[in-house]
């Protein structure tokens, strides 16, 4: 919904930011080293090329995941849309090792790492006029098409595109994308940077 403010003597539209998570990345640990062989005889549908790569991918069906299990009983799962989402799919998956008779001892502890998430602010950014105007801003066109900017409080980076779409990756909690995309849509819209049409 767009509502129109005061901004320099003249009414301009304001609208608020359309935030939507898309992958949420999670580490946990469960304090005891696996035996990887026996998760793939217990598990087939568990996928293990140990020359490949040391990491065996449990995937979920329900939450929609894909869970890294290490020997040293460390795990990474991502693709949840959640933090909650993702403590649930680690807690699923201990679980799911319980029951196929692999030997868990204790409960899983749960960090989140990293909250990507995509944006739209409703209209287009001036990717020229913010890399002058925002700090800690890197624009480089002729490399990437977005304009990269850096927030320190909440420590996140956030990729903006004139199409007033943005990409928002380092955040360890939900509150943290969301302060980080109102702060600077709050700067945007102080700086004139936005073009509502």
């Amino acid at each position: 919904m767009t509502n129109s403010i005061p901004l320099n003597g003249k009414m301009v539209p304001q609208s608020k930011p359309l935030i939507s998570i898309v992958n949420v990345v999670a580490t946990a640990s469960i304090d005891q080293r696996l035996d990887l062989k026996d998760v793939t005889e217990k598990f087939p549908e568990v996928e293990w090329t140990p020359e490949l790569f040391p990491g065996a991918v449990f995937r979920l069906k329900n939450p929609k995941t894909s869970t890294l299990l290490f020997r040293s009983g460390k795990m990474v799962c991502a693709g949840s849309k959640s933090e909650e989402m993702a403590r649930k799919a680690i807690k699923k998956v201990v679980q799911k090792l319980r029951k196929g008779k692999i030997t868990i001892k204790n409960e899983a502890t749960v960090t989140i790492q990293n909250i990507v998430s995509s944006i739209n602010l409703g209209g287009r950014v001036s990717l020229e006029q913010a890399s002058r105007t925002l700090p800690r801003s890197m624009y480089e066109p002729e490399q990437f098409p977005g304009l990269i900017h850096r927030m320190i409080d909440p420590k996140t980076v956030i990729l903006i595109f004139a199409s007033g779409k943005l990409v928002c990756a380092g955040g360890k909690t939900e509150k943290d994308v969301y302060r980080s995309v109102h702060n600077l849509h709050s700067l945007l819209e102080e700086k004139n940077l936005m073009i509502y049409d």
